[in-house]
């Protein structure tokens, strides 16, 4: 079963097992495990390896379920936790929990992550936006033969990825969320000083390792994308000593925020 096909069949599995079809998705990223309780009512919860083709994270920090959430009268599909290339996974692996959920109804896709930051104007626990990304991967998730019939071709326009429409209505909402960004790598080591310097000068504000896949197998979809960054670290050689806790301890700690920020970017879809 190509991708594809395996992506359809799971979107299915969701819509049966979850309730009912979806208005929109929300993935999260490292720091964000919790804010799925405080976004809305959760009518359904289920382990995502017992769809077809999830497969467990192993990243701490990353839940392996997926949840039905009413927000502001809207279905939505919430994500606890992805899978990475670092891990071993497949371009294919990496984005089939957001192909799932495109084939499950979801006409838009919020991806969230935790962030290393370069730009001095974003301090540890701000929401940022992301306007747009650098993928440095060396992957993605087209690659391979073509889509089958009935998808688009895989040479997929990114000129306005991440949607402008959603930045612009959550900045009217809330002026204090930040724009920039995002560049992603393979990882799972963090990035050298050097390399900090160079993406800076390329004009990167946020580093991570996630998140560029899943846009353009979203975009490829024909499906709307809104990013949301929360910086958990100066990136490497802009601050002290970098670890995972430290992610992680920067997401509880904003949790609250994060948490209204992302309720936001819901009501404006």
């Amino acid at each position: 079963m190509n991708p594809f096909e395996l992506a359809a069949k799971a979107g299915a599995e969701l819509v049966e097992r979850l309730g009912g079809r979806f208005d929109a998705a929300v993935v999260l990223g490292s720091g964000w495990a919790d804010v799925a309780q405080g976004l809305g009512t959760v009518s359904a919860e289920l382990a995502a390896d017992t769809i077809t083709g999830f497969h467990p994270p192993s990243v701490p920090g990353h839940g392996g379920t997926l949840r039905s959430v009413t927000v502001g009268g809207r279905r939505v599909l919430v994500l606890a936790g992805r899978v990475h290339l670092y891990e071993g996974h497949t371009p294919a692996d990496v984005v089939h929990g957001v192909r799932a959920a495109v084939a499950a109804g979801c006409s838009t896709v919020v991806l969230t992550n935790a962030a290393g930051c370069m730009n001095p104007d974003f301090g540890v626990g701000q929401p940022v936006l992301i306007s747009d990304h650098i993928n440095l991967t060396g992957q993605s998730p087209l690659f391979g033969p073509d889509p089958p019939e009935g998808y688009a071709i895989r040479f997929t326009d990114l000129t306005d990825l991440y949607s402008t429409r959603i930045r612009d209505a959550v900045r009217r909402v809330d002026p204090s969320v930040g724009e920039g960004v995002y560049a992603g790598l393979v990882g799972p080591h963090f990035e050298t000083p050097a390399e900090i310097t160079m993406l800076a000068r390329m004009g990167a504000d946020l580093v991570g390792m996630s998140t560029v896949l899943e846009a353009i197998a979203i975009r490829h979809l024909g499906a709307e994308v809104a990013g949301v960054s929360l910086v958990t670290n100066a990136a490497a050689g802009m601050g002290g000593a970098l670890d995972h806790q430290e992610v992680l301890d920067a997401g509880q700690a904003a949790q609250s925020r994060v948490t209204d920020v992302l309720g936001t970017v819901i009501e404006v879809l």
